[in-house]
Parts: C-alpha cells; structure tokens; sequence
C-alpha cells in the first residue's frame, strides 16, 4: 500500500532525477570539428553505444554523486523513529500547559540563533570564503580542492529547526508581544539580515518561512503586522544600497532598456520558455544552454526545461511540487507533537516559497534573482539538506511509522489502536 510519506519520497526522488538529468543536459557543449579533422582524430558521430556512454556521464557526473548522496541522507533522515521520541508530546498541542515552560525554547532560541549566525559569517573569512560572480555565499573545503559549501543553506534549515523548538515551548508566551513574537522575530532578523547582505532572495525567503513557523506557533497577526513596514524598509534599503540591485528592478519591468546587460538573462530566459511550446525541442536539443542562457543548469534550469519538455513538462514539474507539498501537508496535519507539527510546516513553506520565487523568476514574473529551484536546480548543498529535511518530513508520517511497527510484530498481528495519537476528526478503528 502506497502511504503519504511514500508519495513525498516518491515525488523528491522524481525531482532528483530530474535535476540530474537536465543538468546533465544544460551542460552539453558542442566542440565543431572538420570532416576531415575528425576522420583523422578518431573521433565519430554518435552511434551505437553513445546513449548508454551519455547515461554512464550523467550518473558518474558530479551531480550524479550529490543525488545519490541526497538520496542517502533523506533515506537515513526517514527512517529515525522521531513520532516515537517525540510520543510524550503528542497530548501537549500547541498552547499547552507544557508549552509554559520557556526556558528550553529561549536557551534553545539564544544559542541556536548565535551558531547559524556564525555559520553564515564564516563565508566571510578570508582563506575560507569562495566568491562566485562578485557574491560570496560559499567556502572553500580546506584540503578538498573544488569542493565548495554554502553556508546559507545549513542556516536556513538550521532556522527552522531552532524556532520549531522555540515556539513548541513557548507556545503560551507566543500570544504575548514582548515574551513571544519579539525574542523569535529577533532571531529571523538576525539570520536573515546576515544572509541578505550578500543574497538578498534567500534573506527574504528565510525570514518569510521563519515568520510563518511563529505564526503557526501561536504568534498574533495584529502583532506581527506591526514588523511588517520595518520588514519593508529594510529590504528598500538593502534594494538602494546596491546599485545592481536597482537595475534589476527596472529591467524587470522593461529588460530591453538594457538588453545585453542587466536584463540579458530575463530575455534569454523568455526566448528558451517560449521555444519549447507544447512539447518542446526534444531533450538534448534546446538551443539556448549553448552560450546564450547564463546559469542555465542552477538558477535557470527550469528555463531549459520548459525549451526542452515544452509546455507538458513544465506542467508536470510544477504538478510534481504540487503533490510533494500537499502530501506533506497531509502529514503535518496528522502530527500530534508541537516541534514536529512546526517544523513540518516550515519545511513545506520553505520549499514551496523557494520554487515559487524561482518560476517567478524564470518566467519574468519577477526581478532577476539567485534562487535555485529545489531539488532541481544544480547544487549539492542545497539537493543534499533539502533531501534531508524532507526524510525528516517522511518520518513524521504516522502511517509509515505503523506500517513499520507492524511489519516488526509489535503488535502481534492484531488491530492496531492508538486513540491518543490519532488525528482530529479521523475515524477510529474498533477491534474485531
């Protein structure tokens, strides 16, 4: 039987996949050789044995090895028995008596949010930070040459995880301004603002993800609407503080006012979308990733995909996410803990606000910005902890935590029966 946390990983490994394979496609080149110059090098037109020596490339290809390390790490995530540890929380929802105890949430608050910060800063340092296109949001592995990681993604998920715990304990005290919202808007300010400084898209997804996990922790909205002007005014400024910024701005209401500089990549974006109409060119045999489309295999990739797969393709990727987050979603609601139940939620948000800015993007529904598309998109931190955070995701899944149970005898063959953790409304099954 075919349980919800099977459809999520069945839908994150399809993602994977795919993103494998378009990369591998995105990143083709073509090296012209005479007739004559190639009769004398050996070299021949692909033939028998040339599909099966492209599969070999894509699968023994560098992002062949991140898939299979995502794959790994959601695997490894989804079989911790986290409904288990967490089964003493289960009658506590959020707003309990139990939430009252603030001291784990604010430790956890203080300390989790001083060590992401320090993450982020370490692409920073020099001798470790690696600048990609004037933006330094990588390092350097020491010792590991080529190898780069990228701080903000363990910042990101990181977030998630600290104020899960956070509004989990402190679910009474989120409904109060200065013992609730302001201690965890202060955190997601501070991440933010430090991952904004030199990528402002993913500042501004963290802190909308990590607003919504306090929301969802029992934080007022009157009260948080309070933040949302000096939320603004702060994206205005880092927006004037940066004059590229600012040009991204107005090319992306009319990219033609500089057609070979700042709004090169939205009208070559619109040209690859456009291509492919309804099934597109054929994969393999789009046009645009040969030296016209910049970051066709990160931030761009869905752009080749629509210019290969065409419309149908398009549409099936984006189904794919719809399925993937409404089948977390479905879990989510079935969770009884509170620190699962938020950081379900906030896994869901940041993937869904990720693939969402990035169709923007692409589509020329949005200014111009470095926002890879989730599990697609070529990046081996990003694939590997997203993988990850969606094992987590998997494992909260009562169902798969039954089956489990079942499948080891703990039951012993008979009807299994679990009121207190059975979901709100859903039906009870009597023994027989």
């Amino acid at each position: 039987m075919i349980r919800t946390g099977h459809v999520v990983f069945l839908c994150a490994l399809g993602l994977l996949t795919l993103g494998v394979v378009m990369v591998g496609s995105a990143g083709m080149e073509v090296k012209p050789v005479s007739p004559a110059a190639g009769a004398a090098s050996g070299a021949r037109v692909a033939g028998p044995g040339s599909v099966g020596e492209a599969v070999a490339q894509v699968v023994l290809s560098k992002p062949g090895l991140y898939m299979a390390l995502a794959v790994l790490a959601m695997c490894s995530m989804a079989m911790l028995p986290l409904d288990r540890w967490f089964a003493g929380m289960r009658a506590v929802g959020v707003g309990g008596a139990r939430s009252g105890r603030g001291g784990i949430g604010l430790a956890a608050l203080g300390v989790g949010t001083l060590v992401l910060v320090g993450i982020v800063a370490t692409a920073y340092v020099p001798g470790l930070s690696h600048t990609v296109n004037n933006s330094r949001r990588w390092i350097a592995v020491p010792g590991l040459s080529g190898l780069t990681i990228q701080p903000s993604e363990f910042a990101k998920w990181g977030l998630i995880v600290v104020l899960a715990v956070y509004g989990a304990w402190r679910a009474v005290a989120m409904r109060k301004f200065w013992k609730g919202l302001v201690p965890g808007l202060l955190a997601v300010a501070a991440v933010g603002g430090v991952i904004a400084h030199q990528d402002l898209g993913t500042g501004v997804l963290v802190v909308c993800a990590g607003s919504a996990v306090l929301l969802a922790a029992g934080a007022r909205w009157w009260q948080f609407a309070l933040f949302i002007p000096a939320m603004a005014a702060g994206v205005v400024a880092l927006i004037v503080a940066n004059p590229y910024r600012l040009t991204r701005i107005e090319t992306f209401f009319d990219p033609y006012v500089q057609p070979r500089g700042a709004g090169y990549h939205m009208i070559q974006s619109m040209v690859a979308v456009s291509g492919g109409e309804g099934t597109g060119r054929g994969l393999g045999f789009g046009l645009q990733k040969y030296g016209y489309l910049p970051e066709d295999t990160t931030d761009f990739l869905f752009a080749i995909i629509c210019e290969e797969l065409g419309i149908v393709g398009a549409v099936g990727v984006i189904g794919v996410f719809i399925v993937l987050l409404w089948s977390g979603l479905t879990i989510v609601r079935r969770q009884q803990a509170p620190v699962l139940k938020l950081f379900g939620l906030g896994v869901l948000t940041t993937i869904g606000l990720q693939a969402l800015i990035n169709l923007a993007v692409v589509t020329g529904l949005g200014p111009t910005k470095g926002i890879a598309l989730p599990l697609v998109s070529s990046g081996g931190t990003g694939w590997i902890l997203t993988a990850a955070s969606i094992g987590l995701l998997i494992a909260m899944d009562p169902e798969v935590e039954e089956a489990a149970a079942e499948e080891a005898g703990e039951h012993g063959g008979g009807p299994l029966v679990e009121v207190e953790a059975a979901p709100a409304g859903a039906p009870v099954l009597a023994g027989t």
